[in-house]
């Protein structure tokens, strides 16, 4: 049973701006997702774009948008295949549990120049 849903979209050229500022990759990602970004080289910024709109389908999908959970609580990681899993932090997890759910999935995709994230809470 589906107890959650959340999509979000962002233009990288957004995030690309974002990266300017020195410290939004340590405000928002957690350090797994900067070292992800930082490994991704010219594709880092393309990364970036496709995690932070995973964070905020997450935050969504748990139905309290940026506060009070905040987007260091929801991480992406990656398999050895490549695809992104979602990664909840106390806060995070504990809310997923309220909801009734037992795992979140995500999927991110990116095209002509924007992302797309959808996490689904079951």
């Amino acid at each position: 049973m589906i107890r959650g849903i959340g999509v979000d979209l962002i233009g990288i050229a957004r995030i690309e701006e974002m990266l300017e500022n020195p410290n939004f990759l340590a405000r928002f990602f957690t350090p797994e997702e900067q070292a992800y970004v930082h490994g991704r080289g010219a594709a880092g910024t393309q990364s970036a774009a496709g995690i932070y709109a995973a964070k905020e389908a997450m935050l969504k999908a748990l139905g309290t948008g940026i506060a009070p959970i905040g987007l260091q609580e929801v991480g992406v990681t990656h398999a050895a295949s490549g695809a992104p899993q979602a990664a909840l932090g106390p806060k995070a997890a504990a809310r997923l549990l309220e909801l009734g759910g037992e795992r979140m999935h995500i999927s991110i995709t990116h095209a002509e120049g924007m992302a797309v994230a959808v996490a689904i809470i079951e």
